[in-house]
C-alpha cells in the first residue's frame, strides 16, 4: 500500500475497548467517545459494541455521532449559533451549553430537550496553558456556584472536563473531592453528571479497580448517572502513521525526510513541541525524521535505528490516531495519507484514500 497511511489495528484497539466495557459494568458509569480527538468512523460499529455514544464539540460533530455510531448523543459546543441550534438538537439526545446566557438565549428552543451545563471547577491536570481549561480568565464554563444554582432548574446535569492525560488516579480523586466540595449541594438537584476526559484510564497499570469504586461512590452518593467522555483513552496506541524515506542528508546529524509532514499529519507535535514515537527506538545509527513540507521545524524527532536509513525504508510513527485524523491539513499540498483498517483477523484494507480532488475541493 502505497505511503503515507494511518493505519488502524482493531487488535490494539480492542484491549482500550475491553477496559472501557469493564469500567462500566463494575462502576455504573457510561462511557461516551470524544470526537474531537477521534472521529474515523469506519471503526465506529466496532467501538459501539463497547462504548454508549459519542460527545461532540460542534454541529458536524453531532451529526457525525448520531448518524454513524448511534447509542447517546450528547451535543456540547463553547457557543452556538442562531442558524445551527435546531439541526443540533435534531441529532442529539443531550445538549450542554457552555454558558448561562447560551442556555437562557436557546431556553425556547431547547425547552423539550435533555439540558446540562459546563461548571468550570478552577482545577485542571493540565500541563499546558494552551489545554488549559482552568486557565485565567478561561471561557469554558461556568464557574461560580450561586449564579449556577439560578438555572438549576432549568438543566438536568452537569459536564465537568478538567482532566488532562492524567495517569494519576490520586490526582484524578483529589480534584472530584473538590468538585464535590464546592458544587455538591448543586450536583446533587441533578440526575447525570459528565466528568469529561483526559482520564488514562486505559493506561498500563492504571488502577481500574480503584477508579470503578471511585465513580461508583460518587454516583451512589449523589444519586446520579455518570459519564466519561474518553478520547485519547479510547485509541491510545491503536494506530500508527506508516511513512517512507524519500531522501537522506548530513548536516552535523543525519537526516531522513518521510513522505509526511508533522505540520499536516500529526499537528499536536508542534503545537505542544513532542516528538513523536518510533519503537524500538534502539541501535548505533541516530537520525533525525524529518517531514516534507517547507515549514524549516516539520520534524517527527530523534531517534536510533540498528542501520542506516536509506530512500525506500519503511517508518511506523506510533500512536498515530488521536488527534491527528481529526487535525490533518492540505498545507503545502502534501498528499493527505490514506485510512487503513487492520482486521481482528490480520487482513489490511483500504477504507478511503485522498487525491487531488480532495485537495482542490476545500479550496475555492
Amino acid at each position: 500500500m502505497q505511503t503515507p497511511y494511518y493505519l488502524i489495528d482493531k487488535a490494539r484497539l480492542k484491549p482500550n475497548m475491553d477496559k472501557i466495557a469493564w469500567l462500566r459494568e463494575h462502576s455504573g458509569a457510561k462511557s461516551l467517545l470524544a470526537l474531537k480527538c477521534f472521529a474515523t468512523w469506519s471503526v465506529f460499529d466496532f467501538m459501539a459494541q463497547y462504548m454508549d455514544g459519542t460527545t461532540s464539540s460542534s454541529l458536524f460533530e453531532v451529526r457525525l455521532g448520531h448518524e454513524k455510531f448511534g447509542g447517546e448523543t450528547h451535543a456540547y459546543s463553547v457557543a452556538y449559533a442562531d442558524h445551527e441550534i435546531g439541526e443540533v438538537l435534531a441529532h442529539s439526545d443531550k445538549i450542554i451549553f457552555n454558558s448561562i446566557s447560551q442556555l437562557e438565549r436557546f431556553d425556547a428552543q431547547s425547552a423539550g430537550h435533555v439540558r446540562g451545563l459546563r461548571v468550570n471547577p478552577g482545577v485542571s491536570t493540565s500541563d499546558f496553558d494552551l489545554a488549559d481549561p482552568a486557565r485565567p480568565f478561561s471561557r469554558l464554563g461556568e464557574h461560580d456556584p450561586e449564579r449556577i444554582a439560578t438555572v438549576a432548574d432549568r438543566i438536568s446535569g452537569f459536564m465537568f472536563h478538567n482532566n488532562c492525560e492524567n495517569a494519576d488516579f490520586d490526582r484524578f480523586d483529589r480534584m472530584l473531592g473538590h468538585i464535590e466540595q464546592r458544587f455538591g449541594f448543586l450536583i446533587r438537584k441533578m440526575e447525570w453528571i459528565s466528568l469529561g476526559g483526559g482520564i488514562h484510564f486505559t493506561g498500563e497499570g492504571y488502577p481500574l479497580e480503584k477508579l470503578a469504586a471511585r465513580l461508583k461512590r460518587f454516583a451512589e452518593e449523589n444519586e446520579v448517572q455518570v459519564y466519561l467522555e474518553p478520547g485519547e483513552a479510547a485509541i491510545t496506541g491503536a494506530a500508527t502513521l506508516e511513512v517512507s524515506v524519500l531522501d537522506t542528508l548530513f548536516n552535523g546529524k543525519h537526516l531522513a525526510i518521510v513522505d509526511s509532514s508533522t505540520e499536516a499529519h500529526m499537528l499536536d507535535l508542534l503545537i505542544y513541541r513532542q516528538s513523536a514515537k518510533i519503537l524500538p527506538d534502539e541501535g548505533p545509527e541516530e537520525w533525525m525524521i524529518c517531514g516534507k513540507s517547507c515549514l524549516a521545524g516539520d520534524i517527527f524527532g530523534e531517534f536510533r535505528f540498528p542501520e542506516a536509513l536509506k530512500p525506500g525504508d519503511r517508518l511506523s510513527i506510533q500512536d498515530a490516531a488521536g488527534y491527528t485524523m481529526v487535525k490533518k491539513n492540505w498545507f503545502n499540498g502534501v498528499k493527505m495519507p490514506s485510512i487503513a483498517l487492520r482486521e481482528l483477523d490480520g487482513t489490511i484494507r483500504l477504507v478511503r484514500d485522498f487525491g487531488y480532488d480532495d485537495f482542490a475541493a476545500a479550496l475555492s
